[in-house]
């Protein structure tokens, strides 16, 4: 039995209860949970490598020299390319109106002019059937609606965080909780 909905487009904040490292603290935009399971990429986990030198090719539609993101742990040695498009039907995957997913069949240089914005996550997170909805129910994972700013945010680390705090209430006690809470 399904606990929700498709959460496409949805945000996974972490809950402290989530003590798995590839996940601790994270934020997942989903980008496919159906029957047949879910996939989604880590929102703030940058890594050291930058995009100019694992991907030279696409800093034709990622302006700045960032960092390839690490979104999560199936596939690690594979890139997902997360976009906001001025023509959002070249999205694939859509997330939201203007955002989705840069297809393996597109031509870097076709990009340019179509992708305002860009992010390469190196892998992505994945969950079977029924796993995810599952998750939720033992409070693994916390939902929240995602924000434009959150998808390409400037601060990835400090997403959880601002996150948990815009849902208020309890959540926004959580957000202060050290990462180790023996030391509070």
């Amino acid at each position: 039995m399904r606990l929700v909905t498709s959460l496409r487009g949805q945000l996974l904040v972490a809950s402290p209860a989530l003590v798995d490292p590839n996940f601790r603290r994270a934020v997942v935009l989903v980008a496919e949970h159906g029957e047949d399971g879910a996939m989604g990429v880590v929102l703030n986990r940058p890594s050291e490598i930058r995009v100019s030198d694992a991907l030279p090719g696409l800093l034709t539609v990622i302006a700045d020299d960032e960092p390839v993101f690490r979104g999560g742990p199936v596939g690690p040695e594979g890139v997902v390319v997360l976009a906001r498009f001025s023509e959002p039907g070249r999205a694939v995957a859509p997330i939201a109106p203007d955002v989705g997913f840069v297809g393996a069949h597109e031509e870097v240089d076709d990009l340019a002019g179509v992708v305002r914005r860009a992010r390469a996550f190196a892998g992505h997170a994945g969950w079977g059937p029924g796993q995810l909805d599952a998750e939720l129910r033992d409070d693994g994972w916390i939902l929240a609606e995602a924000e434009p700013d959150d998808l390409f945010t400037e601060d990835p680390e400090a997403l959880w965080r601002r996150v948990l705090e815009r849902k208020g209430g309890r959540y926004a006690l959580v957000a202060q909780m050290p990462l180790d809470p023996s030391l509070n």
